[in-house]
């Protein structure tokens, strides 16, 4: 039987994201300018470095799910990641935004070093809380709360870290800190609340969907996975959106920084580039977490196939027209920004909950559950996704000729332009192109919940 989850206990759960999403966008908004702008590598080097470390840590994705789905402890199986490793994560990540005089190549072999065991900790405790989610309940439309749950959390979170990181780093650079020491500074505090707030999540959650097969085997498993259509219709729509969101957010940075620059608005008077690109990621992430208080009433009245193909095609239109606004239309850049947002932000919390159907449709067929491995193949989309989109910047911003904290030529203005707009708007398409396939409809997956509600009685 389904158990509903109180208040407490999806707050708790939601404060998992809260902790993982700084991170996440810290990497996905900061780390390449920090890398090109800070500790000067070449963008290109820095896109080969996005491509090749998380190309192999996309392979611990599965890797991890497959231990925590054997893992038995009293705790339960994937409750325990979380205070095993939230020091370890807080640990890398300061270390990931270190910089040591090691010299140009020395300087890149470090953040090799530093950037995959940064993925490697992100693995080892991401696929462990995205998998809890589908053992802590077994209603399909309580797991599309504990989604949009999680999903406010991963907002509040970002939203915290790009309201506060602009301002951050300028009272370590007026309190004597160079870039690279502020940087530090800055992550260090983020990287205590993440450990803090991971530990929470630890304590306010309870495991309670058991398997109804005790039989472990990894190539059983891999065999149901290899079978089942869903989950690759799924994978794809996943790499595709967060191919639309890493491109998007990559590169919110640079467009401010050399394209929009500093600018005099009214009411508001003369405003550095960076806090305008502060608040635009903000802006942002506050619309995207209205997106994901709005996936659940619009995935209920339209069903979570519909709401989020119909997402993402408004998504790619709006990011299409984005590219011919000009750099002084800041009232323009920021309302189209908001559209955008929202349609980004419903898509996200039905991409788990689809995640965790596609687990109950594997043992419905199977009869075995494999719960954590097919949540690391969500994990795995998002780094994917966010891998094609970090490797795609920086080999465009090098073949658009991009020069850091120089004057940009016509063409790098132009691809820093077209990987704001256009080259997010395809990813988008592709993202609705791949759901157009996907057949587990919400009337079909609640047949399926109480039928193994049913054989678990």
């Amino acid at each position: 039987m389904s158990e509903q989850i109180k208040l407490k206990e999806k707050i708790g759960y939601s404060f998992g994201d809260f902790a993982s999403s700084m991170f996440w966008k810290l990497f996905s908004m900061f780390l390449m300018i920090y890398y090109t702008d800070v500790v000067e590598l070449s963008p290109a080097s820095v896109g080969t470095m996005f491509l090749l470390t998380r190309l192999w840590d996309g392979l611990n994705d599965p890797i991890m799910g497959i231990i925590s789905d054997r893992t038995r402890t009293s705790m339960g199986k994937f409750r325990p990641y979380l205070l095993w490793v939230a020091i370890p994560f807080a640990i890398i990540g300061v270390l990931t935004f270190s910089s040591p005089d090691f010299g140009p190549s020395g300087k890149l072999l470090y953040a090799y070093v530093t950037y995959t065991l940064m993925m490697m900790v992100y693995t080892a405790i991401n696929v462990p809380y995205s998998s809890l989610m589908g053992v802590m309940t077994s209603d399909t439309k309580e797991r599309t709360s504990l989604a949009s749950f999680r999903f406010i959390g991963a907002y509040s979170g970002g939203i915290f870290m790009t309201a506060t990181v602009p301002y951050l780093l300028d009272y370590f650079k007026n309190s004597g800190s160079d870039d690279a020491q502020s940087y530090q500074y800055t992550v260090g505090i983020y990287a205590v609340l993440a450990a803090f707030f991971f530990i929470m999540t630890f304590l306010w959650t309870k495991e309670r969907v058991k398997p109804l097969n005790t039989e472990s085997s990894i190539k059983k498993d891999l065999k149901d996975l290899a079978k089942n259509a869903q989950w690759f219709i799924m994978l794809g729509a996943g790499i595709a959106v967060l191919i639309f969101n890493s491109l998007r957010d990559g590169n919110i940075m640079y467009y401010f920084k050399y394209f929009v620059k500093d600018q005099s608005i009214a009411y508001f008077g003369d405003v550095a580039w960076d806090k305008l690109a502060g608040a635009y990621m903000t802006l942002w992430l506050v619309t995207n977490l209205i997106g994901v208080l709005l996936a659940k009433p619009a995935s209920a009245r339209f069903g979570k196939k519909s709401t989020f193909i119909s997402a993402m095609l408004i998504a790619a239109v709006f990011s299409f027209i984005f590219y011919w606004v000009d750099p002084n239309s800041v009232p323009l850049i920021f309302g189209l920004n908001v559209i955008m947002g929202i349609c980004s932000g419903i898509v996200l919390p039905l991409i788990w909950s689809m995640y965790a159907d596609i687990a109950d449709y594997s043992e419905f067929k199977t009869g075995r559950r494999a719960t954590g491995l097919v949540f690391s193949s969500s994990s795995m989309s998002q780094k994917m996704g966010w891998t094609l989109g970090g490797a795609i910047t920086g080999w465009l911003l090098s073949a658009y000729g991009f020069e850091a904290n120089a004057e940009q030529t016509t063409e790098s203005l132009k691809g820093i332009r077209l990987m704001i707009s256009i080259y997010p708007a395809v990813g988008a398409v592709l993202s609705a192109v791949f759901l157009m396939r996907y057949k587990l409809s919400d009337a079909f997956m609640k047949g399926v919940s109480d039928e193994l509600d049913a054989r678990r009685d």
